[in-house]
This record gives C-alpha cells, structure tokens and sequence, in this order.
C-alpha cells in the first residue's frame, strides 16, 4: 500500500510539474515575443519547479530503471559479487543522501530563522528549496527498496537503461522488416 502511494504521488506530482512548467514557459514566450511584456517572477519559478522535477525524476528513475549505467565492470563478477558490490553502492548512495539531507535540515533551519524570500515571488525561500529534504527523502527510499531486493535476491545490480542495447535492437527488427518486403 505504501509503495502504491509512493509511486502515484511521485508519478502525479512529474506530470503536475512537466505540464505546469511547459504552459508557463509557453505563456511567457507568447507575452514576450507577441505582446512585447511578461511576467518578471515565471523565470524564478520555472526554475525552482524544474529543480523539483529533476529530484522527482530521480526517484523515479532509479524505480523504472531509466538511469545510464556504467556496469560493464560489476558484470565481469557472478551474481553473489554483483549483488554485493549493489549493496555496497546503496549504502553509499545512502551515505550520500544522509548527507544531503542533513545539510538541506540545516540550511533550510537557517533560511526559515531569517525569514528570507524568493526575489521575484512572496513565497518563503525555505518552502521553494524544500524539495532538497522531499527529493532526497524520495530518493532514499527508493535506495532502500533497492537494497532490499538485492538483500532478498530479487535484484543483483542496479536497473539501467541499456541504450546500445536497444539501439541494435531497433536495427535488428529494422533489418527484419526489410527483408519480409
């Protein structure tokens, strides 16, 4: 149940997040280059909800497996070597996470005492860079799970888009159908 809330929260708030960014980034083009004029506060916030769809997107990525790996190296060792060195790299990443999250507690404890504002919009700064403790959050969790499944023999590396892999794919169907016709 709670994976399922995760997955449609993450998944909801990326979707929210693209389309909200590109209608604005439109709108501001339009007032720009059709009338002349525009918002000042659209760049400040485009920014922001980008970084908060980057952070979402690496979640999300780590989940459907979606990020470019570098594993030619932990797919030279057995399945036992390749489930370790995952793990090991989990609680790195982890490690790392921690760090940040830390780091975000702090800074943002310390943005919110001094009550500081974004430039250009009245929204406290503490709640626009808030995404460091949510995107971080988020991304542990779906190191933990990962981590898990390789504790449990579910998984024994981390899931990567394999570009090359699909490329001659695509070209082998490719060169199939060109032979049937």
């Amino acid at each position: 149940m709670f994976l399922r809330i995760l997955n449609r929260t993450e998944e909801a708030i990326i979707c929210l997040l693209l389309v909200l960014t590109t209608l604005l980034v439109f709108a501001d083009v339009v007032m720009r280059f059709g009338f002349n004029s525009g918002f000042m506060w659209t760049q400040e916030l485009t920014l922001h909800m980008s970084a908060w769809f980057v952070l979402f997107g690496a979640s999300y990525g780590i989940k459907v497996g979606s990020h470019i790996g570098m594993d030619a190296f932990v797919k030279l060792f057995p399945p036992l070597g390749r489930r370790i060195l995952t793990a090991i790299g989990c609680l790195l990443g982890l490690l790392y996470c921690g760090l940040v999250l830390y780091g975000s507690w702090i800074y943002l404890a310390k943005v919110k005492k001094i009550g500081i504002e974004l430039e250009d919009l009245p929204i406290p700064a503490w709640i626009a860079h808030g995404m460091l403790i949510v995107g971080f959050t988020f991304l542990s969790i779906r190191i933990l799970l990962l981590l898990r499944d390789v504790i449990i023999g579910r998984a024994d590396g981390f899931r990567h888009a394999d570009e090359a892999k699909e490329s001659m794919e695509i070209v082998e169907e490719l060169s199939k159908e060109e032979g049937l016709k």
